[in-house]
């Protein structure tokens, strides 16, 4: 079984400036609360090919999971795939709103936990529990994307 967890934002942004918030994988942890640390186990640190470990945690439970980035198209999507406890596919996407005010900025998701993880039941009790994790963080990746853009508009 697969357990599919999306959620977006409309950020009041233009989907590069947004982009420019997420390209570098390594700052996810600045407003993914559940991502503790990401290390790159690759020479390349963006596009496809791209590896890295996280290491996630959700209330008590912790992982440490290997990923590979294999979708990336600047201002568009960032596709990723799960390669640890937690096996499954990912997805970044964005496309500008109507009349230029902002992007609406999708994070889709879908996952396989291993027995030791609750496997099919694991996965029915941790939909709602990812999806408000999730949001929050997009909400966090939203306040810091639109404060950068505030300070760039008034030049601070």
């Amino acid at each position: 079984m697969t357990v599919t967890v999306a959620t977006g934002v409309a950020i009041a942004a233009a989907p590069d400036v947004v982009w420019a918030a997420i390209e570098r994988i390594d700052t996810h942890t600045g407003w993914m609360r559940d991502a503790e640390r990401i290390t790159y186990c690759s020479e390349r640190h963006e596009g496809v090919g791209a590896e890295f470990e996280c290491r996630t945690r959700v209330g008590p439970l912790r992982t440490d999971d290997r990923f590979v980035v294999t979708r990336w198209e600047p201002g568009v999507c960032m596709g990723i795939e799960h390669r640890g406890a937690v096996t499954g596919a990912g997805e970044f996407r964005l496309r500008p709103l109507a009349g230029g005010a902002g992007t609406w900025f999708v994070w889709d998701e879908q996952l396989r936990f291993p027995g030791r993880l609750g496997g099919a039941v694991g996965e029915r009790l941790a939909r709602p529990v990812l999806r408000r994790v999730w949001a929050g963080n997009l909400r966090r990746l939203r306040a810091l994307v639109e404060a950068r853009e505030d300070r760039r508009v008034s030049g601070r």
